[in-house]
């Protein structure tokens, strides 16, 4: 048996990088900058209640293998993992506090893909038309599920019998239907991945 514990996360400022700047001025512009600040807050408040429910598992962290959205597989992924570290997100720290208590770390994303989204996302900030916004809508469907394929094929080919992997997972991705019949997947925080499913 393996079992797959999914992690859904949250990004924070320091996740987001060179997309900062365009999803907050989109967000103030829209609810104001004090809804600004307690979104961060509320971010900051969700990865210190994702930390201390790991704690709480005790798992055998000899047998864990860690896997992460938007980290490609290459031969920096531990560096990758403490750049954005050192940047402050609560994601990526608790990643370095994992891999300290002997969690193996997964290069989980195929990097074209990522660059693919990274271009598609830059190209979509310049157009604003309707038309444009319905195209833009179905070609995001289309690489999320791309990646998604990626991700589950990464986990199926890695995570041997025994071993617990935990997958730190963006809301909007949904890999469980496409990973082997012999994975036993396990929601950290299910009502938050049920709030949002309601919300798409």
């Amino acid at each position: 048996m393996r079992t797959l514990v999914v992690i859904p996360i949250v990004h924070t400022e320091q996740d987001m990088g060179s997309l900062l700047e365009q999803t907050k001025q989109a967000y103030i512009s829209r609810f104001g900058h004090d809804k600004w600040v307690e979104h961060l807050k509320s971010i900051d408040d969700v990865w210190f209640g994702i930390q201390q429910m790991i704690k709480s598992l005790e798992l055998p962290y000899a047998t864990v293998r860690l896997y992460q959205d938007g980290l490609p597989v290459c031969a920096r992924e531990e560096d990758i993992v403490k750049d954005v570290a050192a940047q402050g997100s609560k994601n990526h720290r608790l990643l370095l506090e994992l891999m300290a208590q002997g969690a193996q770390l997964m290069g989980t994303e195929d990097a074209g893909l990522l660059l693919q989204e990274y271009q598609f996302h830059q190209a979509a900030a310049r157009h604003a038309d309707p038309e444009y916004q319905h195209q833009r809508e179905e070609q995001s469907r289309k690489l999320l599920w791309k990646r998604d394929r990626f991700i589950a094929n990464r986990v199926n080919a890695t995570l041997r019998a025994g071993e617990i992997g935990l997958l730190f997972l963006g809301l909007a991705h949904s890999v469980e239907a496409l990973l082997d019949a012999d994975i036993l997947v396990r929601q950290l925080l299910p009502s938050l991945r049920k709030k949002q499913g309601k919300t798409q």
